[in-house]
This record gives C-alpha cells, sequence and structure tokens, in this order.
C-alpha cells in the first residue's frame, strides 16, 4: 500500500524534541528502570576468573524489556562474567533507544542493546561517527494491544489516543508507518493529527490504561502482555507485517572508539551474547525464568508467569542482525520524513561475530544486500 505523505518536518526540530523527552522521561522514570551501578563481572551469575581484558569495567546500556533478553539472561546467568574473565561489567538500563544513544554519545556506554530505528537515527546524524552494529539479539515480540470497548477494529484506531515508548524510538517509528499506510496524518513531533499519539514510559503507559487514559498502545514485550493482563487485547502483532514475519527488533551496538580501542572486549560481549542465545534456545524455560528474574531484579517486582510465558512466545532470539530489514526500517523512516537519508553503508562491523561464531561452531552471518 501506498504511504501517505506527511508534514515535513526538519530533523533538528525532531531532534531538539527527542532530547527534550529523553530529559523529561529521566526525570519522571529515573530514565529506566533499575540501578545504573557497576557490578564485578562475577557478581552475574559466575565468578570472574583470569586476568582483566583491556578496560577495567566495561559499560554496558539495554532496556528491561523481553526482547532485550539476550542481555537479560547473559547477565543474570552469568555468560558475561565468564567471557570478560578479570573485567568488571557495569550495566546500565534506559526506558528507550533514543536515551541509549545519547549515553553512547556521551561516552557513558561502551556496547548497548538497542532497537533498529534509535540505532538508525544515531548513525546517520553522526555521520556515521555514533555506532557501529556488532550482532543481532532479537526479532519479533511487538504487538499493537488496546482497549477492546472503545476499539474493535483497525479502523477504529483513528481518533483514539495510542502509547508508543518514546519519541523517534523503534515503536514510535513503526506505528507512525503503519498509520501513514492506512493514510492517516500524524506529525511526528507533536503526535497530534488523525491520531493523538502519547510517548510515556512503558511503566506509566500500563497505568494510564488502566486509568482509561488511553485507548491502546504499540509496545514491546513484557508491556504487551501485561496490558493484556489489564484487559487489553492484541489488535496485531508487528510480525504480521514483515516477510517470514521475521524482522529486527534488538541489535548489539557499540561505539567505534571503542571498538577500535578494545577490540578484546567487544569480542567478549559479543561471543557472551552468542552463548546466550544458544543457551536460550537450549533451555526455553529456563532462559525464560532467568529473564524474568533479572526484570525482577531491575523492577522490583516480577512478572505473573502468565504474562511471562504470553510475552515469551511473540520473540525469536537471534545473533543474526537481519541486515535487510533494517534498510526497511531506515526506509519507512525517510518516507515519512523524519529522516533526510535511509544510506547505512558501514553501519554494519560483523568481524566480532563472525568470530564468536567460529568459535562456537556455529555458521557465519553475512550482511545481505537489501
Amino acid at each position: 500500500m501506498r504511504l501517505a505523505p506527511l508534514p515535513s518536518v526538519p530533523l533538528t526540530r525532531l531532534l531538539a524534541a527527542a532530547v527534550a523527552l529523553t530529559v523529561a522521561l529521566s526525570l519522571l522514570a529515573g530514565c529506566g528502570y533499575g540501578k545504573n551501578r557497576p557490578v564485578a563481572a562475577g557478581a552475574a551469575g559466575a565468578p570472574a576468573r583470569g586476568p582483566k581484558l583491556s578496560v577495567d569495567t566495561v559499560r554496558v546500556g539495554y532496556l528491561p524489556n523481553l526482547t532485550h533478553a539476550t542481555a537479560l539472561v547473559g547477565l543474570e546467568r552469568g555468560f558475561f562474567a565468564r567471557e570478560l574473565k578479570g573485567t568488571a561489567v557495569a550495566p546500565r538500563t534506559f526506558n528507550a533507544g533514543p536515551a541509549v544513544i545519547e549515553a553512547l554519545n556521551a561516552g557513558s556506554v561502551d556496547i548497548a542493546w538497542i532497537g533498529p530505528s534509535p540505532a538508525i537515527n544515531g548513525y546517520l546524524r553522526s555521520g556515521g561517527n555514533a555506532l557501529r552494529i556488532v550482532a543481532g539479539s532479537a526479532s519479533g515480540g511487538v504487538r499493537f494491544v488496546v482497549n477492546p470497548d472503545r476499539i474493535r477494529s483497525l479502523n477504529e484506531v483513528k481518533g483514539k489516543r495510542i502509547a508508543t515508548p518514546q519519541l523517534g524510538n523503534t515503536q514510535d517509528v513503526a506505528f507512525l508507518h503503519w498509520a501513514a499506510s492506512r493514510g492517516w496524518k500524524i506529525d511526528p513531533v507533536t503526535g497530534r493529527g488523525d491520531v493523538s499519539l502519547v510517548r510515556a514510559d512503558n511503566r506509566v503507559t500500563v497505568d494510564a490504561f488502566r486509568s482509561g487514559s488511553l485507548d491502546g498502545a504499540w509496545v514491546p514485550e513484557p508491556t504487551a502482555s501485561i496490558l493484556a493482563a489489564e484487559g487489553a487485547r492484541v489488535l496485531l502483532d508487528e510480525a504480521d507485517l514483515w516477510p517470514g514475519r521475521r524482522f529486527v527488533t534488538t541489535n548489539v551496538v557499540v561505539s567505534p572508539s571503542f571498538l577500535a580501542k578494545h577490540p578484546d572486549v567487544v569480542d567478549a560481549v559479543v561471543r557472551a551474547s552468542v552463548a546466550a542465545n544458544t543457551w536460550i534456545a537450549a533451555h526455553p524455560g529456563e532462559a525464560r525464568t532467568a529473564a524474568g528474574a533479572h526484570l525482577k531484579r531491575l523492577t522490583g517486582k516480577a512478572l505473573p508467569a502468565a504474562v511471562l510465558g504470553a510475552a515469551w512466545q511473540g520473540i525469536t532470539f537471534t545473533n543474526d542482525p537481519l541486515a535487510p530489514t533494517l534498510r526497511t526500517q531506515a526506509r519507512h523512516a525517510a518516507r515519512l520524513r523524519l529522516l533526510e537519508s535511509s544510506d547505512l553503508t558501514g553501519i554494519y562491523d560483523l568481524g566480532p561475530l563472525t568470530r564468536a561464531l567460529r568459535s562456537a561452531g556455529l555458521p557465519p552471518v553475512t550482511e545481505d544486500a537489501p
């Protein structure tokens, strides 16, 4: 379906709004769940052994979402600890990807798990200097859930109040693209138009839905399943919009300067990521429990078993960065006039992944042509 054009939005205006919203959310919710504190490598499930690598501490960013379960499980079960040996890992959590990019640019995070839209924006805004994608992590795990008393069909979304996690984040762009494909017009910055788009911390979204202030939300897991437990209905699974139901939800990115200075550390983190994904595939029940335990550690509250199980079912964990789908998402954003270009040449450096897969005896992954 041909996309209806939206009003042209200067990139600087979008970025300024994104920064302002990031600051506001950080004041509201501490920039995500959990505590941003260094922990010894051995404190995350396995004793630190061997000499330190080329840094004392590696700072790792991720979101408290099940779509980031590679990081959740990797920390909880000690995969990072084993590969990093005597180097400590300092985990830091965020509400959404744009805040991770700000931290990466500021030098307060070295390696991170983020969604495609923040990776694309960060790369293009910096002229290719902000980050490199070094591995895949997850596909799927994003759903559009609604109040069934107010929205009974896709057509009834028009005129309603819908939440996404943050201005410019992956789900925000996905919703804007989907709405535009239906011919609806929404200002990408203000969120006003044929649908009222509300950008909010996922925890705030749950409370707002419960109070009746929202009609629906396009959100990652486990937020979608939490809302379903509150009475929401899944109106659309984003996987249904993609060929083969595969699309990149989470990638592993690294600061290029950190990659150049500390390739041993990046290799160790990517090996741990591959090991975590392998273990998740072999032990899905234990992996789900480990991810839930880590989320409880971050949020102070356990997910009900039914919510955790429902959320887990829609996610596929993969080392493949699914490069063609990233390029498609970049074209979506450019068509929405959120980007001036969709040229992602040079965004990937799959050397660490190639070495990790070879070490694990797994087949290589290539950056496929668009």
